[in-house]
C-alpha cells in the first residue's frame, strides 16, 4: 500500500500572505486525457484542508494542478479592463515513488509565478 500523498498551497507573494480561497483542479495525464480527480480551495493558510491526493489515491504517474489565480486576484481588486496577464496557471509534474510526500506550491503576484519542489 502507497504511503505517499499529495500536498499544496499557495502564497500571494506580492502581499506577503497566504492566498485563500483559490480554486485548484488536480488532474491526473494519462496517455494524453486529463481525468479530473478533484476540486479543492485554498483555506486561510493557502492550503488545501487535507492532502489534494491522499495515500489511498496515489499512483505514479503525470499529474497537473491547475490553479484558478485570476479569480482570485479579481476578488482582491478591481477585476481588469481586459484579460488578465495570469489567469489559470497550470504545473504538470510526474510522481514517480508512490511511497514519498509531493508537495507542490505556487508563488503568485498578479505577473509572475513560481513552484518547486516542497517538502
Amino acid at each position: 500500500m502507497a504511503t505517499g500523498y499529495l500536498t499544496t498551497h499557495v502564497l500571494d507573494t506580492a502581499i506577503g500572505r497566504p492566498a485563500m480561497g483559490m480554486k485548484v483542479d488536480l488532474f491526473r495525464i494519462d496517455r494524453g486525457h486529463w481525468q479530473h480527480i478533484v476540486t479543492a480551495v485554498t483555506n486561510a493558510d493557502g492550503r488545501t484542508d487535507g492532502p489534494i491526493l491522499p495515500a489511498e489515491a496515489f499512483l505514479v504517474g503525470q499529474y497537473e494542478l491547475l490553479f484558478y489565480a485570476g479569480d482570485y486576484l479579481n476578488k482582491l481588486g478591481p477585476a481588469s479592463d481586459g484579460p488578465r496577464f495570469l489567469d489559470q496557471i497550470p504545473i504538470r509534474f510526474g510522481v514517480s515513488d508512490r511511497n514519498q510526500h509531493y508537495h507542490v506550491p505556487l508563488l503568485l503576484t498578479p505577473f509572475s509565478y513560481s513552484t518547486y519542489r516542497g517538502s
